[in-house]
């Protein structure tokens, strides 16, 4: 099993809620399995008079050559914040998984240059 910090701040700590978020990174780990570390912080940032109550959800997840953040998450449900924060880490680690796999390829840099060279002469204006 993977190190896992929750950290609760600003608001009653929840046994229910802990679980809840160990729960979601465990699923991450089924998702993905080289997941190294995981640190979930949730907190209730300083109150606004127009706004009601919002969590705040941070996850700093480490995989192999990669650390992969998911900062401030907001709602005025902790349940659908920290959902919110995993659904949104789960769509980078497969954005990871693919760059890794190869499946998204980049630009390789005769492509880049023949592409510059196209939009500078784009930009130069013609002499007749």
């Amino acid at each position: 099993m993977m190190p896992v910090q929750v950290t609760i701040r600003d608001i009653s700590s929840s046994k229910a809620l802990e679980e809840h978020i160990r729960a979601k990174v465990e699923k991450l780990a089924h998702y993905y399995r080289q997941i190294q570390n995981c640190h979930v912080v949730v907190e209730l940032p300083q109150k606004h008079k127009h706004q009601g109550k919002l969590f705040s959800v941070h996850i700093d997840l480490n995989v192999p050559g990669k650390e992969l953040v998911v900062d401030r998450k907001q709602n005025e449900n902790v349940y659908v914040a920290v959902r919110n924060a995993f659904n949104a880490l789960k769509r980078q680690i497969s954005a990871y998984v693919h760059r890794r796999r190869g499946d998204v390829k980049g630009h390789d840099k005769l492509t880049r240059a023949r592409r510059n060279n196209i939009l500078m002469k784009m930009d130069t204006p013609s002499i007749h």
